[in-house]
């Protein structure tokens, strides 16, 4: 939402809730290094694989073992993830293609922040977020409305969703009358 809403100027307010800020530098932070070289090297055979006609090599997005290639290694996420399919989403598959990964860390929407204005924004940071980095959140704010939540990602949508859709919805009410 963060991008849309800077290059389009029908955009009438932003609540952009645990925003992911930079792709290369969350990513970067949640995948530990020693596994930085095989991923490389899958999306590299992958890249040449989808260059040939072929379908697109797939992982899973979590796994219960922290040390087992996925896409979000935290256990959070698989808690967040498992327990969402079980409750509400029976067909959700546990799996994104590595093309996704690799698109994701050329995925930069803090570059646009600077660009929203006037445009009213509201972002919602959770301060344990270890997806969509809290700090990185907090440095690309500009001077507009700020949440802050003292969870983590998933929590926002959960535990904590009276504390995030409480000032979202109010931000709507204020920006979208008349």
């Amino acid at each position: 939402m963060l991008v849309v809403s800077a290059i389009d100027r029908r955009v009438k307010c932003v609540v952009s809730q645990v925003p992911a800020i930079s792709g290369s530098q969350g990513f970067r932070r949640f995948v530990r290094p020693d596994f930085m070289g095989g991923l490389e090297a899958h999306s590299h055979a992958d890249r040449l694989a989808g260059a040939a006609g072929e379908a697109p090599a797939m992982l899973a997005v979590v796994d219960a073992a922290s040390v087992a290639p996925s896409a979000l290694p935290r256990a959070d996420a698989y808690a967040w993830f498992t327990e969402t399919a079980a409750s509400r989403a029976p067909s959700w598959r546990n799996e994104v293609t590595l093309r996704t990964l690799e698109y994701g860390l050329g995925y930069e929407p803090g570059s646009y922040v600077g660009l929203i204005s006037p445009t009213p924004l509201l972002l919602t940071v959770a301060m344990k977020d270890q997806l969509a980095v809290s700090d990185l959140a907090i440095a690309a704010f500009e001077p507009k409305r700020l949440v802050l939540l003292p969870g983590g990602h998933f929590d926002a949508y959960a535990a904590e969703f009276a504390q995030s859709s409480g000032p979202a919805t109010e931000w709507f009410r204020t920006h979208l009358q008349g």
